[in-house]
């Protein structure tokens, strides 16, 4: 196919996309899953190859995401049957007050996204959402999205995330750059885009029957017994009989972000030898949640006399739950496979090079319709360095300027998250919104965060001496 054909191509499957969820109501799995099909066929993959491709790409996105799904949900359920999301919402509430508590959980949210992934620090958080949700009356999207959009900001601008790891290798910055101008950066800009989407987030959301369960579930139980099946009201009486006190949560929350962080730094500055290993182990995102999991077990469960079988019984209720997340999510992500395979990013790319733009403004641009074209934040970001690493390079530019152009990278890979991002799904099906109120909230809040942060790079740009 010739560029503008498969930009036409990649560009009218989103819109198919959004027709057959919005209006005809279509299943997301099956319309993700059928509209990938549809753009293989059109742009030339042979069929012998479509099944392999298809199945691949969603194999990889699920494998990536099931795990962390499945373990954050486990550590969710038993924060939330223990009474401990209701402690720490009853302890926020009354230290900054209701109106304040989405701000609170921001500031967390940009604390620990630094160092964690973004679907790992929003599953980690998702259980203190729901608790407030529980204390407040409001929909879990008032407070999910907005920490959500934080952990996002963190994910495109900092290392040690993928992106911006990649991003700082091919343009040859030090991660040391990218942090000091970065981290201001991000600081500022979440400060202003929670001020600037207040009016979004002060209209009424809704919130699907799954997720109304889950933040019902602990209230209701603990009124009545009866209300929650046997393991779960065994699980809350031994709590109720002993407390949970804010310590305990705080440190089943803190565990894996100090084991993820200890195994990032290990892996980059300690020498080789068995106590790295150990270290850079215990940090990959799935052991280090695997591993909390054991520890929620015996904190919350088993230290207060709960059987084993008990306990296991009431870990594995939170599986079923989130089937339906982690499909969708791998159908995602092979759509968005797709996309890239098919050469659309690389169509766009070479369409917007031969533009004549500014070069800071069009790695902003260039990203940012890739991350709209072809979904993850990641794979927009490796692709415009890869398309505009040559043309940067050629300007010998210092390391602060290469700075400012990985973050212009960065902002541009954070707008626009929608149907085709594995993060959108993620965030709506967690918050328990609908399609069309994630795309009014959410994709217009990463767009404007994005905006935000490409306007302090260019500010940084003018004022900072060559």
């Amino acid at each position: 196919m010739t560029p503008l054909a498969l930009i036409l191509t990649g560009l009218g499957s989103i819109a198919l996309l959004l027709v057959l969820i919005l209006w005809a109501r279509l299943h997301p799995f099956v319309a993700l899953l059928g509209v990938a099909v549809a753009v293989a066929l059109l742009t030339g993959m042979p069929v012998a190859k479509l099944a392999d491709s298809i199945q691949g790409s969603m194999g990889r996105t699920m494998g990536h995401i099931a795990i962390i799904v499945a373990l954050g949900a486990m550590i969710g359920r038993m924060i939330d049957l223990s009474g401990g999301a209701a402690v720490v919402a009853a302890r926020l509430v009354s230290r900054v007050g209701a109106a304040h508590v989405p701000l609170a959980l921001v500031i967390a949210a940009f604390g620990v996204g630094i160092p964690v992934f973004f679907e790992v620090g929003v599953i980690m958080l998702m259980p203190l959402v729901y608790g407030m949700a529980r204390q407040t009356g409001r929909a879990p999207a008032v407070f999910g999205i907005p920490m959500a959009v934080t952990m996002l900001t963190v994910h495109a601008l900092l290392p040690p995330h993928p992106g911006a790891v990649a991003v700082a290798g091919a343009l040859g910055v030090g991660a040391g750059h990218m942090l000091l101008l970065g981290l201001p950066l991000a600081a500022v800009a979440t400060g202003l885009t929670y001020v600037l989407t207040r009016p979004i987030m002060a209209r009424p959301f809704g919130c699907t029957p799954d997720i109304r369960a889950v933040v019902e579930e602990a209230r209701n139980a603990t009124r009545n017994h009866d209300a929650a099946d046997g393991p779960a009201r065994l699980f809350m009486q031994a709590s109720q009989q002993r407390p949970v006190s804010i310590g305990e949560i705080a440190l089943v929350i803190a565990v894996p972000v100090l084991l993820m962080v200890g195994g990032t730094l290990a892996g980059e500055l300690m020498a080789p030898g068995r106590l790295r290993s150990v270290l850079v182990f215990v940090g990959i995102p799935f052991i280090a949640l695997g591993l909390d999991v054991v520890l929620c077990a015996w904190l919350l469960g088993l230290r207060r006399g709960m059987a084993l079988g008990t306990v296991s019984d009431v870990v594995a209720a939170a599986l079923p739950g989130t089937a339906i997340i982690i499909l969708i999510t791998g159908a995602g992500g092979a759509f968005a496979q797709v996309l890239v395979g098919s050469g659309v990013g690389d169509a766009l790319g070479g369409l917007l090079a031969a533009t004549g733009l500014p070069l800071l403004v069009l790695a902003f641009v260039l990203t940012m319709i890739l991350r709209v074209a072809q979904g993850p934040t990641t794979v927009a970001l490796m692709t415009t360095a890869g398309i505009l690493g040559p043309m940067i390079g050629r300007l010998h530019l210092d390391q602060t300027h290469l700075a400012l152009m990985a973050l212009a990278m960065g902002a541009g890979g954070m707008g626009l998250s929608h149907v085709n991002d594995a993060g959108f799904w993620i965030v709506t099906r967690m918050c328990g919104v609908s399609v069309r109120e994630g795309l009014r909230s959410w994709s217009v809040m990463t767009l404007i965060a994005s905006v935000l942060v490409f306007a302090g790079v260019a500010t940084l740009w003018a004022v900072l001496p060559a």
